[in-house]
């Protein structure tokens, strides 16, 4: 059963008249999106936010902007690089303010919000690149210098939800093929772990009607990204396909029961463990894909966002 108050704004957005975001073309999406994902909230108080752009991917004359939320105080503060969902297609860290500043805060962290490019003007593995830059940035001593003494990059972990949390668990990859940074813990949100590959996911029927991801709007955006097949050629895309997953760091991995995902991701949840590796699966009954996002308006997502954060603080203690 569909939580309550997640049940009450689907029925505001069918009243509203509000349509799928794989009905608009990109740019469109990207607004409406913007306005979905908005926190109601005022922003907290405790939070020190600025803007930052850094060198991009090796080879590119491009650079990559970060947002940067530090809490207030002397520190030095374990560091977070989180990765916003949106199916690379849509999303901004400016967006995910009110998530990533509710983390900074409950988590004691500095939090690095990633802003990289977005398909269909920048198809895969362009959203890669520019994670791989920024963690690169984050974890090397002209970032640490940059962030400042109430940083400390060496604690270090990777976040994300949907699309984001599939660009972080595939920076744990890199990272372990390139024997560094050290990443302490990997917290993912709902990935799509698949790649639009084919598999023992029956959710991806089940709930193909949403309520919130439709099957249609994960067509739309592996379209954009992968491109006509829709299908990730490797494990950039799809970490399920990796030819090892060992040696990769502890794992929280968080689903929503309501959501054409959950099944790839409790699968790469699965993978992840008999591979040798720590991981904690929590799964949310009741709420939807997306529940990230829906802290100020859902109490259970609420509890979710809390229970990230602390999740976070413990293991970058």
């Amino acid at each position: 059963m569909l939580n309550n108050q997640l049940e009450v704004l689907m029925q505001q957005a069918r009243a509203a008249g509000m349509p799928d975001l794989c009905d608009l073309p990109p740019l469109a999406a990207r607004g409406l999106y913007r306005q979905i994902v908005a926190s109601p909230d005022a922003p907290l108080a405790g939070v020190e936010t600025r803007d930052l752009r850094i060198p991009g991917p090796a080879g590119l004359d491009i650079t990559v902007g970060l947002r940067i939320h530090t809490p207030r105080g002397t520190g030095p503060y374990p560091t977070v690089v989180y990765y916003h969902g949106g199916g690379y297609v849509v999303g901004d860290p400016e967006a995910y303010d009110g998530v990533c500043r509710q983390l900074c805060v409950d988590a004691q962290a500095v939090v690095v919000a990633v802003s990289y490019r977005l398909a269909p003007e920048h198809p895969y593995p362009a959203a890669v690149e520019d994670a791989w830059a920024a963690l690169q940035w984050v974890a090397s001593p002209v970032g640490a210098q940059a962030l400042g003494p109430a940083t400390d990059t060496q604690r270090l972990a990777v976040a994300g939800d949907s699309a984001g949390a599939n660009l972080a668990t595939v920076m744990t990859l890199l990272a372990r093929e390139a024997g560094a940074p050290r990443i302490v813990c990997q917290s993912l949100v709902y990935p799509p772990a698949a790649g639009g590959h084919d598999g023992d996911f029956p959710s991806r029927t089940t709930h193909a009607a949403g309520p919130t991801l439709t099957r249609r709007t994960m067509d739309y955006f592996g379209r954009h990204y992968f491109g006509p097949s829709g299908v990730a050629p490797d494990f950039r895309g799809a970490p399920l396909q990796a030819a090892s997953l060992a040696g990769l760091p502890p794992t929280l991995l968080m689903l929503a029961s309501h959501d054409p995902l959950r099944d790839e991701a409790l699968a790469y949840g699965h993978a992840l463990s008999a591979a040798g590796n720590a991981v904690n699966i929590v799964e949310y009954h009741g709420l939807a894909h997306g529940f990230i996002t829906m802290a100020g308006t859902v109490d259970a997502a609420r509890t979710a966002v809390r229970h990230l954060a602390d999740q976070l603080k413990a293991a970058l203690a």
